[in-house]
């Protein structure tokens, strides 16, 4: 077993007395500086993914490498248990390959930053970030290939090393990484706007321990972990039985022609213990749609949906995962054996929130989302400039539509992640050669409810250069399911209208596709699933959706049973006798709506999508 030795002052820390007060502001301290961490960042990365989006994400762990401040868990846990050798004051450890790390980052993209802070020669905490660089080698641009099937094929990996040792900048090994990648100059500028980002940590730790003093602070980061631990206890307790619930859903494909691939995940709580069992998901994919599910990130998940349904004044942290078990068969789609791929993992990332949220509905259905934080849609466009002859490389990070929820309508096009933002279209059209022709919502493409899934978007890419796109994305087969009486969200399509006149549907997984100037691309994302019955929506809410173009008149009509005048205003008449004749076809007592069944699905597939369905995988 590898074996890590943290060269620290042994001097224990003293336990001290935290006062409420005192705690709320060392708390609020270490918030601030999170947020500073990725305010240093944005500010400093050049790739747009980063710089633009905010495909990164931050924590500042205790001593023990448990997050107390972050988004994403932590990655130390993982990171210590595959690490062999010393740790040091003034060390950085860089980061990026899942193997290494128990899948504490997910795919060789994720370039990870651990820094230890040492205070008077004592370990006193650890600031972390990660962020998605565009390329890192690999045998396509953008590096995660669809039909990769190792991960040797998807760029260069990273093992725990040290990029900075006493914080000296170990150049050589810098060197030697950027030499594998396409886009050498980015990669450098975001890594060390990563280091930057560190370093800020680093600094506001050192401030609240001089203030306040080291055992304080010591004392403090162990309160606000017990804190989140009675919290989360209380949730646990309060919100999820004792009997056994199940939920499952599936990847629509693997790049390859294979799928569906499903993932399922049973619960239920003993004593103050929830498990989570991922039992009868399938076994891994050849292809490159593997997930492996770091344990403690997936506990994250669950708290973070916890928090944001029953409690979001709770501070999510890492101190409550002792009181949570999860069971990950190995060899499965979520564990899978090296070398399998992994760098399509983002599909099967984005379904095990909608899987989160048919397993913790069930028992309280309204609190249940539908389905929507499906996929995380990816495009990738690169080439030679044909003016300057330069390498151009663009990744972006693409948005659809949220689930309905209890208390609301689910936003219009945007994006898995709730802290990241679009790529403005200026900046596309500025830095890349290509034109936006359209960014609009998708009327009726969020699923028909009480509460209205989130629309798709259509965004139009006008290709002003010869180049190579990839595309990532998903359900394009299955639907986003909705609940409580509402409709499925409609699926994705991907449409390539060539310069000549001529069109074709594209899958959603694809890479090499050749484009020419004059080309467009038609980028059409799901939509998020309904919840509650479309009957009972305000009409007048309807017909305005209707006059802002997030509903056509024809759906306020058949889903709705809205009748919408020329003028924009609700025939009550036509309404009132439309809506009773489709309360007449209703059903009641089923909670979840996932459209047709697969085999339907599969059966129609070519007629509605223009693709072969998947073929049923076979192990």
């Amino acid at each position: 077993m590898p074996a890590t030795i943290i060269e620290t002052n042994t001097t224990p820390f003293a336990k001290t007395e935290v006062d409420t007060i005192t705690l709320d502001i060392v708390e609020n301290a270490l918030r601030n500086a999170r947020e500073e961490m990725d305010a240093t960042l944005f500010r400093t990365a050049m790739s747009p993914g980063i710089r633009e989006q905010g495909d990164a994400f931050p924590l500042i762990a205790d001593r023990e490498g448990l997050m107390v401040v972050g988004q994403f868990g932590s990655f130390i846990d993982g990171f210590l248990k595959g690490y062999d050798g010393n740790i040091e004051e003034g060390d950085m450890i860089w980061l990026a390959d899942p193997y290494s790390c128990e899948g504490a980052v997910s795919h060789n993209n994720d370039w990870l930053i651990i820094r230890p802070i040492f205070v008077d020669g004592r370990l006193v905490s650890w600031a972390c970030m990660f962020g998605h660089m565009t390329d890192i080698g690999g045998k396509v641009p953008g590096s995660m290939p669809t039909d990769a099937t190792s991960i040797f094929e998807e760029g260069v990996r990273i093992p725990p090393i040290k990029l900075y040792k006493k914080d000296v900048l170990q150049e050589d090994i810098l060197t030697l990484v950027l030499h594998q990648v396409r886009m050498p100059e980015w990669c450098r500028a975001d890594l060390l706007a990563i280091v930057a980002s560190c370093r800020v940590a680093e600094k506001r730790v050192h401030e609240i321990c001089e203030r306040f003093g080291d055992d304080f602070f010591a004392s403090a980061t162990d309160e606000l972990l017990a804190r989140n631990k009675r919290a989360m206890g209380h949730l646990i307790n309060t919100a999820v039985s004792t009997d056994k619930v199940s939920f499952e859903d599936y990847i629509c494909d693997d790049g390859r022609g294979f799928g569906p691939y499903k993932i399922k995940c049973t619960m239920w709580r003993e004593g103050e213990t929830v498990i989570l069992d991922f039992d009868g998901t399938d076994p891994q994919a050849v292809g490159s749609i593997n997930f492996y599910l770091n344990e403690n990130m997936f506990k994250m998940f669950f708290g973070i949906y916890m928090v944001m349904v029953f409690d979001p004044q709770v501070m999510f942290n890492d101190g409550f995962y002792d009181l949570v078990d999860v069971r990950i068969p190995q060899g499965s789609l979520l564990k899978p054996n090296f070398p399998a791929a992994l760098s399509c993992r983002t599909h099967a990332l984005g379904r095990i929130f909608d899987i989160l949220g048919g397993l913790l509905g069930q028992g309280q259905p309204e609190f249940l989302n539908a389905a929507g934080f499906s996929s995380s849609p990816h495009l990738m466009f690169s080439g030679f400039d044909k003016d300057s002859g330069e390498w151009f490389q663009l990744f972006q990070i693409g948005f659809g539509g949220i689930p309905g929820r209890p208390w609301g309508d689910g936003p219009d096009g945007h994006s898995l992640w709730p802290g990241f933002t679009n790529v403005p279209n200026e900046f596309l059209e500025r830095y890349f050669p290509m034109r936006i022709t359209n960014y609009t919502s998708i009327p009726d493409s969020g699923g028909a409810g009480l509460n209205r899934g989130g629309n798709g978007i259509l965004m139009t890419y006008q290709f002003l250069n010869q180049g190579t796109v990839s595309i990532h994305d998903d359900r394009w087969f299955t639907y986003p399911w909705g609940v409580n009486g509402g409709a499925p969200g409609e699926r994705s399509t991907k449409i390539m209208r060539r310069a000549d006149g001529s069109e074709e549907v594209l899958s959603s997984k694809c890479d090499r596709i050749e484009v020419y100037e004059g080309d467009e691309l038609d980028y059409i994302t799901w939509g998020g699933g309904g919840w509650g019955n479309p009957l009972e929506r305000d009409a007048d809410l309807v017909a305005l959706e209707v006059r802002r173009g997030l509903v056509s008149m024809t759906g306020a009509f058949e889903n709705y049973g809205v009748k919408v005048g020329d003028d924009g205003s609700v025939d009550a008449a036509a309404t009132e006798a439309k809506r009773a004749e489709l309360a007449k076809d209703q059903t009641e007592g089923e909670i979840f709506n996932f459209g047709p069944d697969i085999e339907t699905i599969r059966a129609n597939c070519k007629a509605e999508t223009g693709l072969d369905a998947p073929i049923q995988p076979q192990w």
